[in-house]
């Protein structure tokens, strides 16, 4: 899986998924383009990055002209775009449905649903005139499941399942792969913000209650879904499109 010479996008590239996807990425050779809301937040979680072949980008995946410029900022550095992880996405606030505000559905959607289709609408117009390219969406196992107290970010995860199997077939003819990666939890910042939404002050509780519902009972490592990744875009995976891949330690298995 040699990505020497290769171009690799990724977005929310500060989060814990997508510095271990920098990482993985620039350990087989690739120029990237790191975007996120700051691009010294970027750049300060990573230092020890090997490799010259980078630009950090400061991007809201919310608003379109931001996309545009992450897209045209990358394709002006290294002529090309041959790889787009589209991994931006928050978990918004813990709480019931009939708890939830129109604020919370709107922030979440936004990032999660409305980023990805717009990463997905700009990089795809690229990659198609390239007749090249590889895509991997970051969902959830909340997009393949009920998420009680996290009813919005599931569903923005199944709305991003939607999206990849949609990509994958406008795409196909053209050359360019789409899948997705479908973790369960990840010990990331955003589990912590997770596990305090869901029991304030007692978040080592809500952590050993999330990891019970494993059957590996433990989360993914953030080095675990990026190596997923690097597969996904990789030469080896070139006849995968289309699909979504559960890397939930099992937990997948407990479900239709």
């Amino acid at each position: 899986m040699d990505f020497k010479g290769k171009v690799v996008l990724i977005t929310g590239a500060a989060g814990g998924i997508g510095i271990a996807a920098a990482k993985a990425f620039a350990n087989q050779g690739a120029k990237l383009a790191l975007v996120d809301l700051s691009k010294e937040t970027i750049e300060a979680k990573l230092t020890d990055l090997h490799t010259e072949n980078l630009i950090f980008l400061s991007a809201d995946v919310t608003k379109e002209a931001d996309v545009i410029q992450y897209v045209e900022e990358t394709k002006n550095k290294f002529g090309s775009i041959d790889v787009f992880i589209n991994n931006a996405g928050i978990n918004g606030e813990f709480g019931n449905l009939d708890e939830q505000t129109e604020e919370n559905f709107q922030a979440v959607f936004g990032v999660n649903v409305l980023g990805a289709f717009l990463g997905l609408k700009h990089v795809l117009s690229v990659m198609k005139q390239q007749e090249s390219g590889a895509i991997v969406n970051t969902a959830s196992n909340g997009g393949l499941l009920g998420a009680p107290g996290m009813g919005i970010y599931a569903a923005s995860k199944h709305a991003v399942i939607g999206l990849n199997k949609t990509a994958a077939l406008e795409a196909a003819s053209f050359g360019v792969r789409v899948n997705a990666v479908a973790p369960s939890g990840v010990d990331t910042q955003m589990m912590r913000s997770i596990e305090t939404n869901a029991m304030p002050g007692s978040e080592g509780n809500a952590r050993t209650q999330f990891e019970a519902s494993v059957p590996m009972n433990r989360y993914a490592t953030a080095e675990e879904i990026a190596d997923l990744m690097v597969f996904l875009a990789s030469d080896k995976a070139s006849f995968i499109s289309g699909a979504y891949y559960r890397i939930d330690g099992g937990q997948g298995a407990t479900s239709v």
